[in-house]
Formats: structure tokens, sequence, C-alpha cells
């Protein structure tokens, strides 16, 4: 029983010594990665379990073939730890860090959803208050000169209009974030998209004194589902117009390299907040108030419903500042 302790002791002090040293080796290491700190708590273990067996070995005075047979064995028990414990180190790192992405991804779906619903709820209420006040005054014959009765008339069109295109948006955001988006694949020539989508935004731009210029050639074509594409072309065209001043000017070109086709919507806006670029694609996203007047209309879910159909082509976008105002840039794949 003396000589079993004396071993334990031997093994203990050996141990605590690897130990000491690895609490320091530890502090040292603090800010790096889940993997270096697993692989390092690793090799400690395995360094105490070295030092105490070899301790009790050169106590018991082994023949230097024993010793160096048991210094194998350990060995080789030691490179087979190491190599697994660094293995599943590894997994356990990465899934704590996706783990740590997905909660903080759901985190910001979280807030884009309950900003989302803020803002839906606020542009239904107050379009919906205007025109049952406006029912209301036709209904009890408040007003019934017939240019009061025809205006009434038209500014509950346009309201209807705006709830219906926010109705419509809202749609489309669910069938990307639910997966269910199905795109129709084919070869589509960008001028013919540019161009329709010029034309339909020509009398909002008309309306407020804003000119939209276009190459002349040099579009190329495209693989892609065309409505989808239309939808990202004029939601981008309608944006720049929207947040740019009278007199100023919106162009839209294009080009390809590397396999890729890029169109780009430049405006003349003034610029945004280099806060506020990373966040302009988030659902629900207006910006500060000068950049968001109250006629600019919608609901804060063009940007992110480009964003939702560039990704299901497999592309991307983003958007940075010019000397006048920013820059939209769509990458997708060219047509073979």
């Amino acid at each position: 029983m003396r000589d079993l302790g004396l071993i334990g002791l031997y093994a203990l002090g050996a141990g605590a010594v690897v130990a000491l040293l690895g609490v320091v080796a530890l502090r040292g290491v603090r800010g790096r990665s889940i993997a270096v700190h697993v692989g390092l708590l690793l090799a400690i273990t395995v360094a105490a379990v070295v030092a105490g067996v070899v301790a009790v070995a050169k106590a018991m005075f082994l023949s230097p073939h024993d010793l160096q047979v048991v210094l194998i064995t350990v060995a080789a028990s030691a490179a087979v730890s190491l190599a697994v414990g660094v293995v599943f180190g590894r997994r356990l790192a990465a899934s704590a860090v996706w783990a740590a992405q997905a909660r903080e991804r759901e985190r910001r779906l979280e807030a884009g959803r309950r900003e989302l619903v803020a803002w839906v709820s606020h542009d239904l209420r107050t379009p919906l208050a205007g025109m049952r006040a406006m029912v209301e005054a036709l209904e009890d014959r408040v007003v019934d000169d017939p240019e009061t009765v025809a205006e009434y008339h038209r500014r509950i069109r346009i309201e209807a209009d705006r709830m219906a295109r926010l109705v419509d948006d809202l749609f489309e955001l669910s069938r990307i974030n639910a997966g269910a988006l199905r795109l129709a694949m084919s070869s589509v020539p960008l001028a013919d998209i540019v161009s329709d989508a010029i034309a339909s935004a020509a009398p909002l731009a008309q309306s407020r004194g804003v000119r939209i210029v276009a190459d002349e050639a040099g579009w190329p074509v495209v693989r892609a589902s065309e409505p989808e594409l239309a939808r990202v072309v004029g939601n981008l065209l309608v944006n720049s117009v929207r947040y740019t001043p009278a007199d100023g000017t919106v162009r839209v070109d294009a080009g390809q390299d590397h396999g890729e086709a890029w169109l780009a919507v430049s405006d003349s806006c003034g610029g945004i907040p280099e806060d506020d670029l990373a966040r302009v694609f988030d659902v629900a996203f207006r910006g500060e108030k000068a950049r968001t007047p109250a006629s600019a209309g919608g609901g804060g879910l063009g940007l992110a419903i480009v964003r939702g159909l560039v990704e299901a082509h497999g592309g991307r976008v983003h958007a940075h500042n010019t000397a006048t105002g920013c820059r939209f840039v769509v990458r997708i794949p060219a047509a073979s």
C-alpha cells in the first residue's frame, strides 16, 4: 500500500506541474478560436498523463528497455487521443460558431419581423383611416360638389392602389422567405427588361422632374426568370427615382465580365449614411427620415425583394455611395 501511495503521489505531482503550465498557456490564448482552446485542453490532458507515467516509471527504476516500451506505448496512445480530439474539437468549434451565427441570424430576423409588422400596420392604418373618412363624407353628403366628389374618388383609388402594392410586396416576400419561389429560367435580353422598366417608371420620373438615362448598346443576355428579373429592375428604378431630387438623374448601365452580367442603377440622391449601407436591403428598412419622404410610399420592402430575387437567381446585389448619390449593382449569371 505504501508503494501504491508513493506512485500516486509521483503521478499527482507530475500532473499538477503540467496543469499549472497548462493554465498559463490557456491564459495566453484567450480570445483565440474554440478549436485552439479545445486542442490545447486535450494536449494538457495528454501531457499530464504522459508526465505521470514517466515520473512513475523513473521512480520505479525501470530498465532502459522497459522504460522505452512504456514511453512508446504512452506516445502512441497520446497521438491517437490528440488526433481524435483535434478532429472532434474542430467539429465542436464549427458547430459552436454555426450555432452562434444561427442565433444572431434568428435575432435579426425576429427584429426584422417586428419592424415589418410595425411598418405595415402604420402603412395600412393611415390610408384606411383616410379612405374611411372620405367614404363617410361621401355617404353623409358632407361634400356634394362634383369637383370635390371626383377628387375624393381619385384619392380613394390612389390609396387602394397603394395598399394593393403593399399586399403584393408582402406576398412576394413571403414566397421568397418560404422557399416557394419557382423560377422559369431562360435566356433573357437585359435590354428589353430595362426598356420596359424605364417605360413603367417614366410617369413617376416625369412627375418628380427626374431624368432616366440608359446606354444605347452593350446590353448582355442573362440567364434568368423574366418576370422576377423585371421586378428587380423595376424596384431599383422606382427606388432611385423616389429618392432623387428634382432635376436629378438616374442612370442605368450594364456589362459582362468573368461569366457574369451586371446591371447598375445610379442616382443623385446625395448618398446613404455609411452605417445604413449594410441595412438598405433589410426588410422594412427605410433609413433616416430625411431620405424617406412621405410621398415615397411603399412599405420598405422593395429592396428586400430585390435581394431575395437576385439571390434566388444565384446572384448578388450590393450598394455603395458615389460622388453625387448611390449606386446599386446587381450581378447574375450571363447566358452561355
